[in-house]
């Protein structure tokens, strides 16, 4: 299947933070492992002039998600700290990029890249109609974006080749995946595109 790049569509690159590749606080096997095939989505879409958005969790140290305040997770991406930049080689393009911050309020987590940010108007402002997602963790915040920008009514496409799963338990990811299949996602690889 072939899909065919337009102005309407965007590039949304989830969490690709220290802490979640492999030497990080909260690590997702292989997550390194895919920032050259994200650099090139990005590179595709900043090209193009199309828009590039950058999740991140950017924690206050006393996130209600962090095990000391009842959460499930150990501490991670606290807003400022190294473990919460992008990976060093991940290409940040100069222009078209939009850094969304989420879960920024200790008491409030967010898994998707719409909970509680400007992701949507953002898109609204661009018309976008059509969105591209990578990044990680499959098994939350990427599924938590993509069954969102469904929701919002976004035609969304699963970048299979640039994401990871964290698997807290076997399947997670696989089971993910289904479920974003199920919400209407379209699968697709890089060679699917193009410009």
């Amino acid at each position: 299947m072939k899909v065919k790049l337009t102005e309407r569509d965007a590039l949304i690159v989830v969490d690709m933070q220290n802490d979640f590749m492999p030497w990080g606080a909260l690590p997702v096997p292989d997550a390194d492992k895919i920032v050259p095939k994200l650099n090139a989505y990005i590179d595709t879409f900043s090209s193009m002039g199309l828009p590039v958005y950058f999740t991140r969790d950017w924690h206050p140290v006393d996130h209600i998600s962090f095990k000391d305040n009842g959460g499930i997770w150990p501490p991670h991406c606290v807003q400022d700290t190294e473990g919460a930049k992008f990976h060093k080689d991940l290409i940040i393009p100069k222009d078209n990029k939009f850094i969304i911050s989420k879960g920024t309020s200790k008491d409030f987590d967010a898994y998707s890249g719409f909970q509680g940010t400007l992701l949507e108007s953002l898109l609204r402002e661009r018309n976008v109609k059509r969105v591209f997602v990578g990044g990680v963790a499959t098994d939350y915040c990427v599924k938590n974006t993509v069954i969102g920008a469904i929701n919002l009514g976004y035609q969304t496409f699963l970048l299979i080749d640039a994401i990871k799963g964290v698997d807290v338990n076997a399947g997670d990811t696989d089971r993910a995946i289904g479920q974003m299949m199920k919400a209407g996602t379209v699968v697709l690889s890089f060679e699917d595109l193009t410009a």
